[in-house]
């Protein structure tokens, strides 16, 4: 049973590392890929901090590899303050709040 477990780990390991092979990444892949939790990638998406596609006729997002792999190589990590901040002022602005 032990060396079943192993081979399943193995296989395991070899889907991660194919994964990583795609160029276009959607929320899940872009969270194993770069190692941000999900609710940190939705907030930097709504706040427009982190490129995304723009397909309007798909409401899920999907992310260019490229330039996901420019833009975490060219801009400081975004601290969850800022972040909080941007977020509770994009709340005000919204006409839900007013």
């Amino acid at each position: 049973m032990e060396n079943n477990e192993h081979i399943i780990q193995i296989l395991q390991d070899i889907k991660e590392l194919m994964s990583q092979n795609k160029t276009v990444l959607n929320i899940d892949d872009l969270a194993k890929y770069t190692g941000l939790s999900k609710s940190k990638i939705y907030k930097l998406t709504h706040l427009k901090l982190i490129p995304t596609g723009n397909n309007k006729h798909i409401r899920q997002k999907f992310f260019d590899k490229k330039s996901i792999d420019k833009w975490l190589l060219g801009n400081p990590n975004v601290s969850d303050e800022y972040l909080e901040k941007k977020f509770n002022e994009h709340l005000l602005q919204s006409s839900k709040f007013r």
